[in-house]
């Protein structure tokens, strides 16, 4: 178990870097970045794969929410990519490889993995090889994560050296009725999370008071959790988590 350095827990990692689209840094743009690491914070990002299999910088599997333009990333090369513009900015979708360049080890930064198969799957691979390829070199303080249980099962061998972590929330609601009921109790009793031989979660900050998590903690798990939105907010998490995911305020 690899535990995750103090840089992720002595201040606060802003949620898809610090972005605020009125000041023109949209969620995952390199001028988010470049914002964070301005103001100190530690980064959050998410990593979906190209038709070309590059690791880009981007939250969600369709692009029409973010750029305007419709289709998935999964059906465009990582250079066409680079020239859709992110609304609200005037950058494209930057690769993994370029987040690193801007943040240079500077602050920490905290790499979710974004499931491939919709269903939380074993189906996986080619973006977490992708992923370790990107990070292979870097010398800053990083950790990768994933909802998926299967992708971080891979990054233990992919790239071992660095500290893994497991998604989690309490996996109900209508974006869950997909998975199997014995599936869905699998994932609420972290059954994976010994073959992880993860050192961290990141759980929804709304489901903090589950005793399932005291008792992750009191096995010398670090906790984090996602995402507040406010500082009251802030307070409560903090009660049980270690640190924050943050956007929308001044954490």
């Amino acid at each position: 178990m690899l535990s995750l350095p103090n840089s992720f827990l002595d201040r606060p990692i802003a949620h898809r870097a610090l972005h605020d689209k009125t000041d023109g840094r949209p969620e995952n743009s390199r001028a988010a970045v470049r914002a964070a690491v301005r103001d100190n914070y530690g980064i959050e990002i998410d990593v979906q794969l190209s038709r070309d299999g590059v690791a880009m910088v981007f939250h969600d599997y369709e692009l029409d929410r973010l750029t305007g333009v419709t289709g998935r990333v999964a059906e465009h090369s990582a250079a066409e990519l680079a020239e859709i513009t992110l609304l609200n900015g005037d950058e494209g979708i930057p690769t993994l490889q370029d987040v690193l360049s801007d943040v240079a080890g500077n602050v920490p930064l905290l790499v979710e993995i974004k499931d491939q198969t919709r269903v939380m799957g074993p189906d996986i691979g080619p973006l977490e090889q992708a992923t370790a390829q990107a990070l292979e070199n870097y010398t800053g303080d990083i950790a990768v994560m994933s909802l998926n249980p299967f992708s971080v099962i891979a990054l233990k061998d992919l790239c071992p050296n660095i500290p893994r972590g497991f998604t989690t929330c309490g996996y109900k609601g209508k974006s869950w009725e997909a998975l199997p009921g014995p599936y869905l109790e699998q994932l609420r009793s972290f059954h994976y999370l010994p073959e992880m031989d993860a050192g961290f979660i990141s759980h929804h900050h709304e489901d903090l008071q589950n005793p399932r998590i005291r008792e992750i903690a009191a096995k010398a798990y670090d906790v984090l959790c996602w995402t507040i939105t406010s500082q009251d907010a802030e307070v409560n998490a903090r009660k049980v988590a270690k640190n924050v995911t943050f956007e929308g305020y001044t954490a």
